[in-house]
């Protein structure tokens, strides 16, 4: 089975753009990573992409050119990204393609996020509970947690006053100004525990990468960056995830353990190998809970990590250093994409003021609904 590389990188930022479509990012991205990589769009053997609110992603076709290229639509929730980059992973490894394409893009209406129940399998009464707004949902579930683990509300500002501190740092972060954790936690109360800047917002933007077997990476020079691992879990029983309809008397295992066991094993490496990461932050309290699910920390370690600063740029452990989800907002298809753009720049050595020295070893979590993670770790070969 072939090595796979990342030899193409593009990102459109995210944030508001009037004038343009989502379809219009996804366009912008994809050109800006066959030009990072020096092929042209009939170089491209295959390609996995999505989103959301902006049509099926392989509408992506006429504007690059017919050229009877194999094209698979993916949707899998805010998951959508890392599948693609997973399906394109698999499809090279397997020895199918020398060159595939992983593309996302998104244009959300202003507002909280608010699916129909019926889309998934679930009575229209749960919808009327308002447990598919995932503002309240993600909220009931942090705070179970912080009772659970003796997690405050500090530490929940504290994650996002980081993602802000990052976003100022990044071109293609939304919220580009710093803010403290006092104006965070003085913000407006959405879903009690969390303020109005804990949370995430739908955004706008797109991303493309495209990955090439070893041999073709070697005959481009394009072999900086290896994906050393990529595994995708769905939730196994006495999971609680988003759009559950009930909760189990005994907690089970999550979707994101398991596609962080899957990815270690698969890679021959464990948690403290790794140098940065990019974790789901829908709000501050999905990053505190994917700290331990991926097995970084232990739960309830969490607050005296982010009050010792170990997940900040310089720490122990930098998270989400593009400022995350928090930063630069959610354009569904693209989120995990964008993960993983930000590793590969980290690998690079192209990261700028946000650059982790001497980074090796890049991971990248996406959590997407109904339950489901992707996880994929880059090398810096």
């Amino acid at each position: 089975m072939s090595e796979v590389y990342v030899i193409g990188a593009g990102i459109h930022p995210f944030g508001r753009h009037d004038g343009k479509s989502g379809l219009d990012l996804g366009v912008d991205a994809t050109k800006l990573a066959l030009n990072d990589c020096g092929l042209e769009w009939s170089d491209v053997e295959a390609a996995f992409g999505g989103s959301s609110a902006s049509g099926n992603a392989d509408a992506l076709m006429p504007r690059m050119g017919l050229t009877g290229i194999q094209f698979i639509n993916v949707a899998n929730g805010c998951a959508t990204g890392g599948s693609a980059v997973l399906s394109a992973y698999w499809a090279i490894k397997a020895g199918e393609f020398d060159t595939a394409l992983a593309v996302g893009f998104d244009k959300h209406p202003r507002g909280s996020f608010n699916p129909d129940p019926e889309k998934y399998g679930l009575p229209q009464w749960y919808g009327d509970t308002g447990l598919m707004l995932t503002t309240q949902f993600f909220a009931l579930k942090i705070q179970r947690y912080m009772h659970d683990h003796g997690i405050s509300a500090r530490t929940l500002a504290r994650v996002a006053s980081k993602a802000f501190e990052n976003g100022s740092r990044t071109p293609h972060a939304w919220r580009r100004a710093a803010m403290d954790q006092g104006a965070i936690l003085a913000s407006r109360m959405i879903s009690d525990p969390l303020t109005q800047y804990m949370f995430c917002s739908p955004s706008e933007g797109g991303v493309a990468l495209i990955l090439a077997s070893e041999k073709k990476a070697r005959a481009l020079g394009r072999t900086q960056v290896r994906l050393r691992s990529a595994a995708m879990k769905t939730r196994p029983e006495n999971s609680f995830e988003v759009f559950s309809p009930s909760l189990s008397v005994e907690r089970g295992e999550t979707p994101t353990m398991l596609a962080a066991r899957a990815a270690f094993d698969k890679a021959g490496l464990g948690p403290k190998d790794i140098d940065v990461a990019q974790l789901q932050d829908t709000e501050s309290g999905a990053e505190i809970m994917h700290m331990a699910e991926n097995g970084f920390c232990r739960d309830g370690d969490q607050e005296q990590w982010l009050a010792d600063g170990r997940t900040a740029l310089g720490g122990q452990l930098p998270i989400n250093t593009d400022g995350g989800c928090i930063a630069c907002g959610e354009p569904i298809g693209a989120s995990g994409l964008r993960q993983v753009y930000e590793n590969v720049l980290q690998l690079r050595g192209n990261a700028e003021n946000r650059q982790v020295e001497n980074a090796r070893l890049a991971y990248s979590q996406v959590y997407g609904a109904p339950g489901l993670a992707a996880v994929a770790i880059l090398e810096k070969v």
